[in-house]
């Protein structure tokens, strides 16, 4: 039972990179099929077992946001239940299937692969797009948003480097090794100033995790130049410009028209401190001050600081923490792995409103289902009982007796 639930958690996680970005007839019906699937047989084992797996910190903090979250909305927001809540909602319910069904060092690996492997699909597409000839200053299929599309393909570059020195397969050890290239042009030729620094430090898991064998290494070696080769050839001239002008855009803090969003949140935020404007209100607090110039926050903890305050934030910084603390806890390459896919994951948080998507949720739970695996061993599957034993009166356990 676990077995096919895992399967369907699976798909839905190799959905998690191109959901958003492509859109295709029937692909949205297929990520909730699966979802709902995965979900509804992973209560019918816990229910089976009558146990399940001990939480971290980092679920009870993704619960207790979760909860002042709908507490926000109960209180402040009374024309309806926003579509936001609903996400956070069923990203809880994903993390919590995570915990559940990847109990094994080959399912958590698994699923890293499934978001690899997910991650090609829209970098093909891209550079599909591309090959059309078609004279556009940024490449992204289906018009979908290129800052998210190359953020998504960055996260997969520690993730597949670190299965190519893991993974005992080879056919997916070297389809994980593939994506490099693959995953380092399709996100150049996206245009995104912030996914071209989310890339940079993607890349810093290369130099950090470098422990080959000679033959190895000059492998290593070749699969980089070919990546940058292609990066030179073939990237178009109207790109390189844009990605060109990074520096200058931090320098005048314009940041593409975010830094006047950040500030007529931190304006708003000042008016509601504690419990904000409620999940999804970022557009409607900082419209007095903008006009129709508002937009969403395109930064993940100023959106949550004005939606949810002091509290909201702290309680969503809790969640990073304790993945990052978990982290430091792993051996030499997990640990090094972890922390650079975390800080990409940061990286892209930052000038993007990305506290409700699914990628970054799938990564802070899958680098919390590594950390139980590694540290506690045998005893990150000890699972709980959901109903304690008890013994009837005037009875002791064999143990107990004199």
């Amino acid at each position: 039972m676990t077995t096919v639930a895992y399967a369907a958690l699976w798909i839905f996680v190799f959905a998690v990179p191109w959901d958003r970005l492509i859109a295709l007839p029937g692909l949205n019906i297929v990520t909730r099929v699966t979802g709902g699937l995965a979900l509804g047989l992973t209560l019918l084992a816990i229910l089976v077992s009558g146990r399940v797996r001990r939480w971290r910190v980092f679920h009870v903090a993704a619960l207790l946001f979760l909860a002042w979250a709908g507490f926000g909305v109960w209180v402040l927001q009374v024309g309806g239940i926003p579509k936001k809540f609903y996400t956070f909602v069923q990203l809880f319910v994903a993390v919590l299937m995570i915990w559940e069904l990847a109990s094994t060092t080959k399912r958590q690996r698994g699923l890293l692969a499934a978001y690899v492997l997910g991650a090609c699909v829209p970098a093909l597409a891209t550079i599909l797009l591309f090959l059309r000839g078609e004279g556009l200053r940024r490449f992204s299929p289906e018009g979908a948003d290129g800052n998210s599309l190359g953020m998504t393909l960055a996260l997969a570059v520690p993730i597949a480097w670190y299965l190519g020195l893991t993974c005992q397969r080879p056919l997916l050890r070297w389809a994980c090794r593939a994506y490099l290239p693959l995953g380092m042009f399709a996100a150049t030729l996206t245009g995104s100033r912030g996914a071209l620094i989310a890339l940079m430090v993607s890349l810093l898991v290369i130099p950090l995790t470098v422990s080959l064998s000679p033959g190895r290494l000059a492998a290593t070696i070749g699969l980089l130049g070919l990546s940058g080769a292609l990066v030179i050839a073939y990237i178009p001239d109207k790109v390189i410009e844009r990605l060109g002008t990074t520096g200058s855009s931090v320098e005048s803090l314009s940041l593409g028209g975010r830094f006047m969003l950040w500030k007529a949140g931190v304006h708003a935020f000042a008016q509601r401190p504690m419990m904000g404007y409620g999940v999804g209100s970022f557009k409607a607090a900082i419209t007095p001050e903008l006009g129709s110039l508002a937009l969403v926050a395109h930064n993940s903890f100023v959106s949550v600081l004005v939606e949810e305050g002091l509290v909201g934030l702290w309680l969503y910084l809790t969640m990073l923490f304790s993945v990052f603390s978990s982290i430091l806890r792993l051996p030499r390459l997990e640990r090094r792995f972890g922390l650079v896919l975390l800080a990409t994951l940061v990286t892209a948080m930052l000038p993007l409103t990305w506290e409700d998507q699914k990628a970054t949720w799938f990564i802070m739970a899958a680098l919390i289902g590594m950390s139980a695996l590694y540290v506690s061993g045998p005893r990150a599957a000890v699972r709980r009982p959901l109903l304690r034993r008890t013994v009837p009166a005037g009875r002791l356990p064999v143990a107990a007796r004199p």
